[in-house]
């Protein structure tokens, strides 16, 4: 069985994610989307409510697993018995970053693969940040979020 972990903040879970999740899904047979905490950022939402996030939106993919976790991906990826580690590229800047920490990581363990996969066209711009952003400013963030995730944040006004 091969399995990945697909690592991330997900503060919120937007289309260009949910992309690579189903990508990532015809690759694999079990894909981990591991939510991540990660002390060097403010998070919007709780890491309860971002992993439920991530569970209403990835239901229909019954081979996605969603949880949540702490310390090194390495470490993770060992203990879910993982091939590989998937990681969404938008730019030349995301690939220089994730880049090096491919390298970090098979520096920690040399078994450590990472599969870098491409969301589509039309969401290949997005990010968390400015769909928070938008949300915040009131612009209409339908083509960017599921319906679950644009009532989350309306919530948070």
């Amino acid at each position: 069985m091969k399995i990945a972990i697909y690592p991330g903040s997900f503060d919120p879970v937007h289309n260009g994610h949910l992309d690579v999740i189903e990508r990532a899904t015809r690759l694999c047979d079990r894909v981990i989307v591991a939510v991540a905490v990660n002390r060097s950022k403010q998070a919007s939402f709780s890491l309860a409510e971002r992993v439920e996030l991530l569970q209403a939106t990835t239901k229909q993919w019954p081979a996605v697993e969603v949880m949540s976790f702490e310390g090194l991906l390495v470490d993770l990826v060992r203990q879910q018995q993982a091939q590989a580690v998937v990681r969404g590229i938008r730019a030349v800047s995301d690939f220089e970053y994730e880049f090096q920490m491919a390298l970090m990581n098979r520096s920690l363990d040399e078994n450590f693969e990472t599969i870098f996969l491409m969301p589509s066209q039309e969401n290949i711009y997005l990010s968390s940040r400015i769909v928070k952003e938008v949300a915040q400013l009131g612009g209409n963030i339908d083509n960017f979020v599921p319906a679950v995730v644009k009532a989350a944040l309306a919530k948070r006004g």
